[in-house]
């Protein structure tokens, strides 16, 4: 088999998703992509304590998998910021959902096509809608895989806050490839809250208050989520699971950046 680095596997990715808004002929909602590895080793037996119970493990996808790649598509910064105002998503918010599951189900796929062109097989999953409507929970989770890859800490609001802040979407697969260990972030917390500063503004953006600073209540999530679907007008044309809502990730300290990297960088 010919070897093949993450650097390889980060230049496509950048891309890819710089040509998607030529190939939508629009602006695009996006910044450049995060993308980081790690192999499959004893950090991932805890997916189902830190996830949820039936969590699958990478070689679950993928008997050989040796590796986990996980990357991180962040939003433009005017996207958030439409979505701040107002207890409602903007339908701007809603139609990059979308755009952004398609692009990162494609952006998978041409991942595992250049492995597959180095003689190496790759396990996918789909961007979002992999879990469980009773418990909430699902069992490949991507948010836990870049928390244990490295790529981003998981903030109050229980997002994964990455060096490219929160506002965006994750993917994920397992490969054959041993592409080795290459985290992105370095700081034991992301979120100011966590790391004992002052901070919530994410709780109290909330409108249905699911979050508070040591628990989220997902079927209220959940239930707006739903209801912003069905309810919105602007919403109508949008697929059926356009479930979104964003308001605790729109102009947050960590909706851009690792705002307690910012901190530390600062004080040195």
């Amino acid at each position: 088999m010919a070897s093949i680095s993450v650097q390889e596997l980060r230049r496509l990715a950048e891309e890819f998703v710089a040509a998607e808004p030529g190939r939508l002929d629009q602006e695009g909602w996006w910044r450049r992509p995060l993308l980081a590895s790690a192999p499959v080793d004893a950090r991932f037996d805890a997916l189902p304590r830190i996830a949820a119970a039936d969590h699958m493990h990478p070689r679950d996808l993928l008997p050989a998998g040796r590796s986990v790649v996980v990357f991180f598509i962040p939003f433009k910064k005017d996207l958030p910021r439409e979505n701040r105002a107002g207890d409602r998503p903007c339908r701007n918010w809603g139609v990059a959902y979308v755009q952004t599951n398609d692009l990162i189900n494609r952006l998978s796929q041409s991942l595992a096509d250049l492995l597959g062109a180095h003689g190496f097989r790759c396990g996918l999953t789909p961007a979002t809608h992999n879990f469980n409507e009773e418990k909430l929970m699902a069992r490949w989770s991507h948010k836990h895989l870049g928390h244990l890859v490295n790529i981003g800490r998981f903030g109050t609001h229980h997002m994964l806050i990455t060096p490219a802040g929160c506002a965006g979407r994750l993917g994920s697969l397992v490969t054959e490839a041993e592409l080795g260990d290459h985290p992105l972030v370095e700081t034991r917390e992301a979120c100011l809250l966590k790391a004992g500063k002052a901070c919530g503004l994410c709780v109290a953006a909330c409108p249905v208050t699911a979050l508070t600073t040591n628990g989220f209540e997902r079927r209220s999530c959940w239930d707006r989520l739903k209801e912003n679907r069905a309810g919105l007008e602007y919403f109508s044309d949008l697929p059926e699971s356009t479930h979104v809502c964003g308001k605790c990730a729109a102009m947050m300290p960590c909706s851009f950046g690792n705002p307690v990297a910012r901190l530390e960088s600062a004080s040195r």
